[in-house]
């Protein structure tokens, strides 16, 4: 069994409709284990350097502006296979495709305002988790 960290974000949009604790019992339910937590306001400028590698995508703008937009909870999560079991739990970038029973279904309202972020890839979690918690070893 290899136990694996992954970052994810609860999002403006959903810390404002207050669904941050149903979304952690849904983690939770589904074997991830919290370990890290922050509150975070990102900036605007804070949110571009996270958001960098879709800098010359069109929705970079709309999308960095909303991530600044409010406080957002990020989460470091282990489990086995994290990275894949997140992204499953999560559902379809679109809610209009998420299956069912997904955070996305449950709490997205359109395709930006999608309520959860989730690393894509190893490296990816590690630049995230590197982004958040700089400094911080974890245990």
């Amino acid at each position: 069994m290899t136990i694996e960290r992954t970052l994810t974000i609860i999002k403006p949009d959903a810390v404002a409709a207050g669904h941050v604790g149903d979304i952690l019992k849904i983690l939770e339910s589904d074997g991830f284990w919290f370990a890290a937590t922050r509150l975070v306001s990102l900036t605007k400028k804070e949110a571009e350097g996270f958001y960098a590698v879709h800098r010359s995508r069109p929705f970079f703008e709309s999308l960095t502006t909303f991530m600044s937009s409010g406080p957002a909870l990020v989460l470091v999560l282990e489990r086995e296979n994290a990275i894949a079991r997140l992204r499953e739990v999560m559902g379809a970038t679109n809610p209009a495709q998420a299956a069912p029973g997904t955070i996305r279904k449950l709490f997205a309202s359109n395709i930006e305002h999608n309520a959860i972020h989730g690393s894509d890839a190893r490296e990816t979690a590690a630049f995230e988790i590197g982004f958040f918690f700089p400094g911080i070893k974890l245990l």
